[in-house]
């Protein structure tokens, strides 16, 4: 560094330059994860065989992999901001590889429930939060792009991974096709490798430098928001110390030593911000778009686990169906970058929670028309209108959110929104297995399927329908509140009574 020159900006320049590897980064991350996820259902015939058990009992197996994914997502953001971005990633893609490589060695589907399921899922969970705040903390005006082209990589990675592990099942099973999977996801350790954190240099003032601060907080909160919090923790351990109360702490915690107050400010400061990010769990409208996450949870990982055995127990062949998982991922791709730029339009930007509740009605009516389709071209069919409307939703749950609790609490919300994804993650696919080994075909699972997400669509325009009721109650009440009288009336009884007055003085004069 050279001394008596002002420094602004970053080490790494925003909206360019190490963000674009970051972003690259994240696109793997999520190839690595969501579509390896996705493609789990491939092997679905292959574990039946091998170990002859049921629907049911092998459908637990995606079923803790996607919940595991979900339900450990603040681990990996507690591992994020505890370390690093780079640690949590590294750490889960070594998990992330331990877990399949010890899939392809199990003997039983109990092992698998513990490897492929527990934890590989806990490896994904580790690196997906992470990467995906690393990307905004690179980027600020070109945000939305960065996460299109980072997010892109679920529908992409499932469009060429669903043939390719057809493909290596039918070379080498379903033990060498998983050790190759193994391999594939050890990338991630390079990924995290390549998540460099961002450090921020303020401004200095007289041409001195300021020490440089390092962000490794993924979210919402800047440096002033740490500062404020330190500040009132400060405040409130004053107030305490100036009105005599004790605080039960031992002498040299008030006296000499600066570590443990730290520490003890630091749990003040996690505290009081977490209770400011969560007041948003209050707002009934929230509850309410809570219910429906979980309707439409438990009804859209359905077509994803059982598209494949539905599509070889009507006589599509092995190829063919992993194809259809193909469609699936890119037709994913045009939904979400389509339909986001049309909601962007100032037409139907008033409308982006109609669209989203459209958008989860058209993928419940397409469950419902599954058993009717009985031969390649017609899955095909189904395969488009099912991906792309499931990309529209996707896109659109960011969207919906913001508008309901706003922006400030954007980033807490969504952590909320994916969690709510986990239990039906995990509840929904052996439900499903269950119908199916009950009925003996999978009529019962897609119409469970599109019954829930019908379901998420009725509760929300329940909601919004209640939401513009009081709305309009609301302004009424204002109106009728605020309406001035005529301000005329007082005036006019005034000259009245000064009137008779005066007539009733001239009379008794005359």
């Amino acid at each position: 560094m050279v001394d008596g020159k002002e420094r602004t900006g970053v080490a790494s320049p925003l909206d360019g330059g190490w963000g674009w590897v970051i972003v690259g980064c994240c696109f793997m991350v999520t190839v690595c994860t969501r579509a390896v996820t996705r493609c789990v259902s491939i092997f679905f015939v292959e574990f039946q065989a091998h170990f002859g058990t049921d629907y049911s009992a092998t459908a637990w197996i995606h079923s803790l992999m996607d919940c595991t994914t979900m339900l450990c997502a603040p681990v990996g953001s507690l591992v994020g901001n505890r370390w690093s971005c780079r640690v949590a990633v590294m750490l889960g893609g070594l998990l992330s590889s331990s877990g399949l490589l010890l899939s392809s060695f199990s003997t039983s589907l109990e092992l698998l429930y513990l490897s492929m399921g527990v934890l590989t899922g806990l490896g994904f969970a580790l690196c997906y939060t992470p990467a995906i705040a690393m990307v905004g903390c690179y980027f600020r005006q070109r945000k939305a792009l960065a996460y299109g082209i980072a997010m892109s990589g679920s529908g992409i990675g499932t469009f060429v991974l669903a043939p390719a592990v057809q493909l290596l099942i039918e070379l080498y099973s379903w033990r060498g096709a998983l050790l190759v999977l193994s391999a594939f996801v050890a990338n991630l350790c390079v990924c995290g490798a390549l998540l460099r954190p961002i450090t921020l240099r303020e401004e200095g003032a007289e041409g001195e430098e300021k020490e440089p601060v390092r962000e490794e907080k993924a979210g919402n909160f800047s440096s002033k928001d740490a500062e404020l919090a330190l500040k009132l923790s400060k405040d409130s351990e004053d107030s305490l110390l100036s009105s005599g109360k004790s605080l039960s702490l031992p002498l040299p915690l008030l006296s000499g030593d600066p570590a443990p107050q730290l520490q003890r400010r630091r749990c003040f400061n996690f505290c009081f911000l977490s209770s400011k990010e969560y007041r948003f769990l209050l707002l009934p409208g929230f509850l309410g778009l809570a219910l429906s996450f979980l309707f439409l949870a438990g009804g859209c990982s359905l077509p994803f686990v059982y598209l494949v055995p539905y599509a070889l127990s009507v006589g599509v062949s092995h190829q063919q169906a992993a194809f259809l998982m193909s469609i699936l991922g890119v037709i994913d791709i045009m939904g979400n970058i389509t339909f986001g730029w049309l909601t962007d339009r100032r037409c139907l930007k008033p409308f982006r929670l109609a669209c989203y509740v459209s958008t989860v009605a058209m993928e419940g009516v397409c469950c419902l028309f599954v058993p009717l389709l009985q031969s390649f071209p017609l899955l095909v069919s189904f395969a488009v209108l099912y991906g792309y409307f499931d990309g529209a939703y996707v896109a659109l749950i960011p969207v919906v959110t913001s508008d309901l609790v706003g922006a400030q609490y954007l980033s807490s919300a969504l952590g909320v929104v994916y969690f709510l994804h986990a239990i039906p993650y995990l509840v929904s696919p052996p439900i499903g297995g269950w119908l199916v080994d009950i009925t003996g075909s999978y009529t019962a699972t897609f119409f469970l399927g599109g019954a829930a997400m019908l379901a998420s669509s009725l509760v929300l325009t329940t909601v919004a329908g209640i939401r513009r009721c009081h709305r309009r109650v609301t302004a009424i009440a204002k109106d009728t509140q605020h309406k001035p009288l005529p301000p005329i009336l007082p005036d006019q009884s005034k000259c009245f009574v000064t009137f008779n007055k005066e007539d009733v003085s001239q009379a008794d004069t005359l």
